[in-house]
């Protein structure tokens, strides 16, 4: 029997409670309810109760308050659109020639229509404000609303999150949280840039921050997050741009909850028909990139069970772990967690690519061209996909 009731403009929650002898337990049940137009259909997309083990949340398949299939989820590596190696320093090259394949991925008019950017704001040493108001009646939009970006914070964010302790929890220490309000400074403003390039090269994109959002962790494991303003603002034409932040945990305080747990979650949810990971290297390989005898591993075949087994090169199954490096300031795991998250993704049966970003290789991958048939020799980037069941021997 409900407790409590709580309604708001679209959000429906039911708080029940059951005793027993030795334990109370509360749960609480969110059903969020979208109207959609113009046949007034009324949807429910229930968010499921966290597990009782805090490993995560269970996924129910595809949110019911999209009306169109997403095509693309794209993550683009903190590596990739920063200078990892300097602190707050973005790589406006990549981020300009990632934007711009974005928009050609995107676009659904001629490849000669004039790009009309939408960031209107002042830049330093700009005089005026630079708007072309009027080659918006007759421009063809973008087909935007099929593709959501995530990004990493890259040279943002990490700094001041590893010298406070902000991973770790602990918002009753003055440091932990002074870090928690500076690292989200510095990962808000990363957000800010890259949604004004986007914006600039045609995008209509509106950054939203988790923390914001109302995502929560458990030590470290997500534990709920709100969807609804993310699928508002696709089904209103709109490219989401989600990052890694700094966001509330019930045990331990507060933690940072990755780029790459976050697309986890948006592909268990959006199902897009595929992921592409934009990063600072052509793929996955056997060991860091850096070493002279490194393999890039081209195809990944991951099992119902977690399994994986290389298919290309042909190296046969294999158990042994990737070899790889993580940067001493990287608090999100690096490429440990890119690719354990790509894995769980293929397991979904939604195919990840991993490719070098700002190359013809990203814009293949991002045109949807691999999906078309077999992985061509001369488009370089890791392919994982799943596999199915293992064999029963």
């Amino acid at each position: 029997e409900p407790t409590h009731w709580a309604v708001d403009e679209s959000v429906i929650r039911i708080t029940t409670h059951t005793s027993s002898a030795d334990c109370r337990k509360v749960r609480v049940v969110v059903v969020r309810i979208f109207f959609l137009q113009p046949h007034n259909v009324l949807n429910l997309c229930a968010v499921p109760e966290p597990k009782s083990t805090h490993t995560g949340m269970e996924n129910s398949g595809a949110c019911q308050g999209l009306t169109r299939p997403i095509r693309c989820i794209v993550k683009l590596g903190g590596a990739a659109i920063t200078c990892k190696n300097e602190l707050e320093k973005i790589n406006e090259e990549n981020l300009g020639t990632v934007s711009s394949q974005l928009r050609q991925a995107m676009s659904s008019g001629p490849d000669s229509q004039k790009i009309l950017g939408m960031d209107w704001s002042k830049r330093p040493g700009e005089s005026e404000l630079c708007c072309d108001v009027g080659g918006f009646y007759d421009q063809i939009s973008c087909d935007s609303s099929n593709f959501v970006v995530v990004h990493g914070a890259g040279s943002f964010g990490h700094f001041q999150a590893s010298k406070s302790g902000v991973h770790k929890g602990g918002l009753d220490k003055s440091l932990v949280k002074a870090g928690f309000v500076a690292t989200r400074i510095s990962v808000t403003n990363l957000n800010l840039e890259i949604v004004r390039a986007l914006a600039a090269a045609g995008i209509p994109s509106v950054g939203m921050s988790p923390f914001s959002c109302g995502w929560l962790t458990s030590e470290r494991n997500l534990e709920s997050a709100d969807l609804s303003m993310v699928v508002k603002a696709i089904e209103s034409g709109f490219v989401p741009v989600l990052h890694g932040d700094a966001v509330l945990d019930s045990q331990l305080g507060c933690t940072i909850l990755s780029g790459d747990v976050i697309i986890k979650h948006l592909a268990a949810y959006l199902k897009p028909e595929y992921v592409i990971f934009l990063t600072d290297v052509f793929g996955v390989y056997d060991r860091p990139p850096s070493e002279p005898e490194a393999v890039l591993l081209r195809e990944i075949a991951v099992t119902e069970e977690g399994s994986w087994s290389v298919v290309k090169p042909n190296y046969g199954s294999t158990n042994k772990p990737v070899e790889i490096t993580v940067a001493a300031h990287d608090t999100t795991g690096g490429m440990v967690t890119k690719i354990a998250e790509a894995a769980m993704i293929a397991k979904l049966g939604i195919d990840v690519y991993i490719v070098k970003a700002a190359t013809s290789h990203s814009q293949r991958a991002l045109s949807g061209e691999m999906r078309r048939g077999s992985i061509p020799d001369d488009w370089l980037g890791t392919v994982i996909k799943f596999a199915g069941k293992p064999a029963q021997h």
